[in-house]
């Protein structure tokens, strides 16, 4: 068995962390967060890198969550009942599988995701803990666009920045799609903080995220960017300085990459001319048409050279899904890609409705803020989701339970105003 120090420093501050664990479930979700989205043990190259840590860290949790004396109920909105249903049908879906050992994998760690997304939702039901929990999952992303960054500037932007191997970020799409999605994350977090230092490290990051975005060289990650940049925009209270640093980082970026780069990106344009482009259209062709013929779909992981035979209009050009959308399709059938798109329109709802709720109160401006860069988030998956198949990534799902948990809080303190004004009412009235 080999050891190194990065080995021997991720065991201990996993193991350290299970006691207060026990205590305080809400600590294990932010520990594996930690570990769903940086990958730290990963980064390593010895024992640790295929160590079960996620495992034991929600094993923990659960464990503390049945001994703690805490509330624990599921906030139940039609996001919940939403995600419940598409949770539930993918459960059939798996046992009419095509290839059932393949599904079975790949609906275990679907499963392990959904599970841990309804004890979040548990135990995550404060301002605080919500905000830890947004801190965790940005900066952890953020290492990934740092990182990504400087070697775009490095390299020119000749090269590819990948995510840490064997995660599902691992690839250059991926990586793309949750550097998308974690940009607003940090936006929040530069809002929330009032330390002007730690203001400028994030909006360093925020554009080293961008750079790394760009460095990808993936094209759903490149219109992703765009819109989320311009979404985000629309959606913050202070957006002269966000409109400057936009203004300035877009031409910049775009100047800067090179050539081969330009060229990739041009090809969007003309897909009907790119082999890449053709093979995912071809997939979605099997998407459809699989879905056509089998009600429950084919079940996680159905996009083989089986399926591409009988179903695809080229039989013989294999691609994966390369779409959230049509990889639920494909896999779970037109009832399933229904209520998976049934949730995500109805976050979308929620968001807007947290929006409209508090933007006039004072002491509900994190809940606007935070409901405000969830939504971009949400707007970035959504838009290269389209190009790229992430559709069971936990990051998504972890989304939604911030969506249902920072409504339920501004539900709670609403009815508590209006009580409030019935009692005083009352009382009014009462009087003399």
């Amino acid at each position: 068995m080999i050891f190194s120090l990065r080995d021997i420093v991720v065991t201990a501050i996993i193991f350290i962390c299970l006691p207060y664990i026990i205590k305080n479930p809400s600590i294990g979700v932010l520990v594996w967060s930690w570990l769903g989205y940086m990958n730290p043990h990963k980064l390593s190259w010895g024992f640790a890198y295929n160590f079960p840590f996620a495992q034991i860290v929600a094993l923990v949790t659960l464990v503390g969550l049945i001994f703690t004396k805490e509330p624990k109920k599921i906030p139940w909105t039609r996001e919940t009942v939403l995600l419940l249903l598409f949770s539930l049908w993918t459960i059939l879906t798996t046992a009419a599988a095509m290839y059932h050992t393949e599904a079975l994998r790949e609906a275990d760690r679907f499963w392990k995701i959904i599970f841990m997304t309804f004890i979040a939702m548990m135990v995550m039901g404060d301002k605080e803990k919500l905000q830890s929990w947004i801190w965790i999952i940005a900066l952890s992303l953020g290492f990934y666009g740092i990182k990504g960054g400087i070697f775009t500037l490095i390299t020119g932007g000749n090269n590819h920045v990948w995510g840490p191997e064997g995660t599902f970020i691992g690839g250059n799409n991926e990586i793309g799609l949750a550097l998308i999605i974690a940009i607003p994350l940090l936006r929040y977090c530069q809002i929330a903080t009032q330390n002007h230092w730690l203001k400028r490290l994030l909006l360093i990051c925020m554009i080293l995220c961008v750079l790394a975005i760009v460095g990808t060289q993936s094209r759903g990650a490149y219109l992703g960017i765009m819109a989320t940049l311009f979404f985000m925009l629309k959606n913050s209270r202070h957006k002269f300085t966000l409109l400057l640093v936009v203004a300035l980082l877009i031409p910049a970026v775009y100047l800067y990459m090179p050539a081969s780069w330009h060229e990739r990106m041009a090809s969007i344009s003309k897909f009907y001319k790119d082999g890449s482009a053709l093979g995912r259209i071809n997939a979605w062709w099997m998407a459809f048409y699989l879905a056509s013929d089998r009600f429950f779909g084919g079940g996680f992981q159905c996009f083989q050279k089986a399926s591409f035979a009988i179903y695809a209009p080229d039989p013989m050009d294999i691609h994966d899904a390369h779409s959230i959308y049509f990889e639920v399709l494909g896999e779970q059938g037109f009832l399933g890609l229904a209520l998976f798109i049934l949730l995500l329109l109805s976050a979308w709802r929620s968001c807007r409705w947290i929006m409209k709720k508090t933007k006039s109160k004072e002491e509900l401006k994190w809940a606007y803020d935070m409901a405000a860069m969830v939504q971009v988030s949400l707007l970035g998956y959504m838009i290269s989701g389209a190009f790229l198949g992430l559709a069971y990534f936990d990051l998504y799902y972890n989304l939604i339970a911030l969506i249902v948990l920072i409504k339920v809080i501004v539900h709670r303190v609403l009815v508590g105003e209006v009580q409030i004004k019935e009692k005083v009412f009352i009382r009014t009235c009462q009087d003399p």
